[in-house]
């Protein structure tokens, strides 16, 4: 078995109701549960990320809180979010993580959307786990498909991997803007399907 599974930010503050909420961040996160429920033995590997900023500080940029900081411009700054040991940092609650082999923060302390710029808390990165366990293959689903899904996917085949991106377990900021990250991945080798 040499497929994993890379479930990318499935968080509250990416979810409806957090501070950058998608539509449809909660049926992504039941989605991913009941694909992990009915599949989870076909993966070799579950790894899920998530943002984890720091609390004092704009992260090298990442964060701006209006005022004297200026505005977030929603494309390299952004309003707080996900901050290590918040509410909002945390996996959504119909994520059942129970399944999930290798938990990765990213961002800490900088800017970060691939979940291959993060690392487990031994300190071993996504591109490090695939390649001792000889995974060719990768899967990829959360949140949000035109930045965290995009940029991890583009990472994943910058890797070598063979990248498919489950498109009902996905959701994104714009309508526009991920249509146009899943036609760049498509472009780079992905493989896009339908259903999971």
């Amino acid at each position: 078995m040499t497929r994993a599974l890379l479930i990318v930010d499935v968080q509250n503050d990416f979810t409806e109701g957090g501070v950058l909420g998608v539509t449809g961040g909660h049926a992504v996160a039941e989605g991913v549960t009941r694909l992990l429920a009915e599949r989870a033995g076909d993966y070799a590997m579950v790894v899920a990320s998530r943002d984890w900023h720091d609390a004092e500080g704009d992260n090298g940029g990442h964060f701006a809180f209006g005022g004297a900081t200026g505005q977030p411009d929603f494309v390299d700054t952004w309003p707080p979010h996900c901050v290590a040991g918040t509410e909002g940092a945390e996996y959504d609650p119909g994520f059942d993580t129970s399944t999930v082999t290798h938990h990765v923060k990213k961002g800490q302390g900088r800017p970060a959307y691939s979940m291959f710029e993060g690392a487990t808390d031994d300190g071993e990165t996504v591109a490090q786990l695939l390649a001792d366990r000889g995974i060719e293959t990768v899967d990829v689903v959360g949140i949000a498909t035109d930045h965290c899904v995009r940029a991890t996917a583009l990472d994943a085949i910058e890797h070598g991997q063979h990248v498919r991106v489950l498109l009902d377990l996905v959701a994104g900021v714009g309508v526009e803007s991920s249509e146009a990250a899943l036609a760049e991945l498509a472009h780079a080798g992905a493989e896009l399907v339908e259903r999971a």
